[in-house]
Parts: structure tokens; C-alpha cells; sequence
């Protein structure tokens, strides 16, 4: 008998990666206050922005939404995600605006970033597993014009995600090489996710 599982996220993404896998789940939102973590982590850790230190904040903030949903639930399991970009040693959230997507854009082009993904199972009060992965992405050189036209065609939609992309939709546009797993790209690193599933009994073995 399979257990009762929660998705502790309201990407639209990691819902549909989970339902195309033919798992079944519920979505309950976490309404964690992520600057307030990042802020503590920065404190505490003081170990600047080093991509192992985002590895870990990744983690930390997949954590603290699948506890803050499984508290409320704790005959459930409830998986928590993550994912924070960073490049040239700083980290980015998800644009305010699109001035601020153009802004972004533009610092990525022709270089190297990383999205550094979190993801984690918590039941009750304790986090009971936790796993983290990255995937490297190189922009290409693309013009003034193209990014215009870009964001112009896309509109809001590039404020869903901390890159200002969807790489299942004309983001892949932007890029000349990827390096990483694709689910892990998109938010949710779905094959050690389902390994686990298994182990806990919450989807068929």
C-alpha cells in the first residue's frame, strides 16, 4: 500500500514532472519566507557565495517548505524544492520585472551559470531525506535584438523562473551547451526522487 504524498510547491513544472512520472500527489503550498533563510544562512554560514554554500542553501530552503507543510500534515509525506542560479560568484533570484530579466540576461550572456537544485522529504517534524544537484548552462552570444524580441514574446512569463527561461519552451533559444541532468534543469532532480519514493513505499516498487 502506497502512502500519502504531498508536492510542498506551487511550480506548475514540478507538478507536471510528478504527474507524467504517474504519481499520484497532492499540491499543498508552502508559504515559507525565503529571505528570511537566506539572511539567516548568509549569517550563520559566512561562507560567502561559493557554489558549494548555494548547494547548500538550495537544500536548506527545500527543507524548510516541505517541514512547514508537513507540520500540517503529518500523515503525509511532503517533498520540499529549490533551485537558486548562480554566476560569476553571485546569486539570483527570480526578476522583479522585465527590466530586471533584460538586466540578468544580458550578465549571463556568453558565460557559464549554474542552478543549483535542493530537494527534500520531510513527515512531521523532521526532514527525513535530502538530496542536492547541479547542472551547469552556457548562454550564447546572442544580440541586443534577439533578447529584445525574446522577452517582448514572452512577456511575464520570464519572471516564473530565476533565469528568465523555460528550457522546455523558447529558452533553449538562449543557449550553446548544457551540462546536467534535464529534471534537475527544471526544478526537480525527478530520478533521485523517485528512488526514494520506492524505498518509502510511497509510489509502487
Amino acid at each position: 500500500m502506497t502512502r500519502s504524498l504531498i508536492l510542498g510547491s506551487g511550480s506548475a513544472v514540478r507538478a507536471m514532472l510528478l504527474s507524467q512520472a504517474g504519481v499520484e500527489f497532492e499540491v499543498v503550498t508552502s508559504e515559507v519566507d525565503e529571505d528570511a533563510i537566506k539572511k539567516e544562512f548568509a549569517e550563520s554560514e559566512q561562507l560567502g557565495d561559493t557554489e558549494f554554500a548555494t548547494d547548500k542553501l538550495a537544500l536548506k530552503l527545500a527543507e524548510a517548505k516541505a517541514l512547514a507543510v508537513a507540520a500540517t500534515r503529518p500523515d503525509a509525506l511532503v517533498i520540499g524544492a529549490d533551485q537558486i542560479l548562480s554566476c560569476e560568484g553571485r546569486r539570483f533570484d527570480k526578476p522583479r520585472d522585465i527590466d530586471e530579466a533584460r538586466t540578468n540576461l544580458k550578465f549571463f550572456r556568453g558565460k557559464p551559470h549554474i542552478l543549483h537544485g535542493g530537494i527534500a522529504i520531510a513527515q512531521g517534524n523532521a526532514v527525513i531525506w535530502g538530496h542536492s544537484d547541479r547542472a551547469t548552462l552556457t548562454m550564447r552570444g546572442f544580440t541586443d535584438a534577439f533578447l529584445d524580441d525574446y522577452l517582448a514574446r514572452l512577456g511575464d512569463e520570464v519572471l516564473k523562473s530565476v533565469g528568465c527561461y523555460q528550457m522546455e519552451g523558447p529558452g533553449v533559444q538562449l543557449f550553446e551547451r548544457i551540462e546536467g541532468d534535464y529534471f534537475t534543469i527544471l526544478g526537480l532532480p525527478l530520478l533521485a526522487l523517485l528512488a526514494e519514493l520506492r524505498r518509502l513505499a510511497a509510489v509502487p516498487a
